[in-house]
């Protein structure tokens, strides 16, 4: 018999996540499958072969894609003779929208079944891309409960299972050490932890790193810990790290998010993840000028942190652009180390877990493409 054969694409960090996750849900089911995979080491790791890593692809806004479109396009190109050759059952593709929709209508074309799991967030901007999605994609899998009425009223076969950060985080929290375990472990100090998340891309450490290094010595009874992106080595840190004592951690976010008293955090799925650990956060971001210029012309939306736009209010201070100042930091952060406060942010995220609730998403997304590929 001839072996079921997938192959799935995803671009960056948060893809690499949700797409291993997917990766172990769809073996489990079906332990036969092969699967090779745009992606990195956690895909690896849960059992997909990895033709091309993530870290070769994650070019992000206006200006650093332009500056990159020869590689993008090289990319798009040795994909599709990839996928030729390889000769999938589907296609299943991961968020990365100016890439994967490109594949989608090209595989299609081709009569290739085509799967979207997590999808570009199009009720922001771009909106026209439904149209793309609507003529190229068998079926969308969403992750945010407000997108499935959205892609239901534009007439897409959509599904919504919950979002699969919930059952990573509550499959985390299982076994997580406790705060004494991980201060020896790193050999920290005894002052409470703030956390600094500076993004998963060189760019946006680049841009966020030194901007979150400036507040901290204004916290001398806090120790400020930096949590690195797996697909970014020491030694890109290290040049915002000269004249710091700030320790960086790898492999370790989830347990910062689960022992920090606070922490600044780019905007990306680590807002989220850190909700659902219920750590207070103030949410930061600053692009290139041309990025956010452009992004503010066609962005139709209220928030840019995943957690204000599932609540759809401001439950966490969002610092973005011009906004994302040293003192305004400093005077976010000290608001979330007040006891009263952090009442009120224990409340919101309450509501956040209501609203995303509990389920074997991963499993039940890969129940239902398998279904639908072989009965």
């Amino acid at each position: 018999m001839e072996k079921k054969k997938l192959y799935m694409i995803s671009g960056e960090a948060s893809g690499d996540l949700h797409g291993s996750n997917l990766v172990k849900a769809l073996l489990n089911q079906n332990p036969e499958l092969d699967i090779h995979a745009w992606g990195g080491e956690r895909m690896e790791k849960a059992g997909a072969t990895i033709v091309k890593h993530y870290k070769d692809l994650a070019f992000m806004g206006f200006t650093e894609v332009l500056l990159n479109l020869r590689t993008i396009l090289k990319n798009i190109s040795w994909c599709k003779k990839d996928i030729e050759a390889f000769k999938p059952d589907a296609l299943i593709l991961i968020d990365y929208p100016g890439f994967n929709l490109r594949i989608a209508k090209w595989a299609h074309d081709k009569g290739l079944k085509v799967f979207y799991y997590i999808s570009p967030q199009i009720w922001a901007w771009k909106k026209k891309r439904i149209f793309k999605i609507k003529d190229t994609v068998d079926k969308m899998v969403v992750i945010l409960p407000f997108e499935k009425e959205y892609y239901k009223k534009n007439g897409v076969e959509v599904e919504y299972y919950g979002h699969p950060l919930v059952d990573e985080v509550n499959d985390f929290k299982k076994t997580a050490i406790s705060l004494p375990v991980f201060i020896e472990k790193n050999k920290l100090s005894d002052k409470p932890i703030i956390a600094l998340i500076p993004g998963s891309r060189e760019q946006e450490i680049k841009r966020m790193l030194p901007k979150m290094l400036s507040v901290v010595s204004n916290f001398p009874d806090n120790q400020f810990v930096i949590g690195a992106a797996t697909s970014i080595p020491d030694k890109y840190y290290n040049q915002f790290l000269k004249d710091s004592s700030v320790p960086l951690l790898r492999e370790q976010t989830y347990d910062l998010f689960n022992l920090s008293v606070a922490g600044l955090v780019t905007s990306g799925t680590a807002t989220l993840e850190a909700g659902l650990f219920d750590m207070p956060q103030v949410v930061c971001y600053m692009g290139g000028a041309i990025s956010i210029a452009i992004a503010k012309k066609v962005a139709n939306v209220k928030y840019i942190s995943l957690v204000n736009l599932i609540l759809d209010r401001e439950i966490v201070t969002e610092l973005i652009q011009s906004d994302l100042t040293k003192d305004n930091m400093i005077k976010d952060l000290s608001r979330l180390l007040d006891p009263d406060y952090q009442k009120i942010i224990s409340q919101n995220y309450s509501e956040l877990h209501t609203v995303l609730g509990e389920s074997e998403t991963s499993a039940k997304v890969a129940r239902s493409m398998l279904k639908t590929l072989y009965g």
